[in-house]
């Protein structure tokens, strides 16, 4: 019997070497033929944990390794172009807080005070 192999994108990476991945389907109601969207959650086993959140990756079916995880990761189609948000935001801060403390510093060494500025 072949082995299945499907596409889906990473939704957890939280434990090593196993992954998440949900695979998109879309179906149609028997009786109100109404457009439905599902996905199969699948966990997955990532030997090299080269995959992350995010990542569309390409999974075949599988002997069971755990109580859960009856699939393995074949390849990353995809990376994931996400930008993590809160680091950006703490980095933009670090940065401020660093250009604050070399004008109050600069400040000091010419004998102003800090928020004085240029002479006309």
């Amino acid at each position: 019997m072949p082995r299945r192999v499907e596409t889906g994108t990473v939704t957890s990476a939280a434990s090593s070497k196993t992954r998440r991945v949900e695979i998109p389907r879309v179906v149609r109601h028997n009786k109100y033929d109404r457009i439905l969207h599902r996905r199969t959650i699948c966990h997955v086993h990532d030997e090299d944990e080269t995959s992350a959140p995010g990542d569309l990756v390409e999974i075949v079916e599988c002997r069971p390794r755990s109580r859960l995880k009856r699939w393995e990761l074949v390849r990353v189609v995809t990376k994931s172009t996400a930008v993590d948000v809160a680091s950006l935001r703490s980095g933009a801060r670090a940065t401020q807080f660093n250009e604050s403390a070399a004008k109050a510093e600069e400040a000091t060494a010419t004998g102003r005070k800090s928020g004085e500025g240029a002479s006309k």
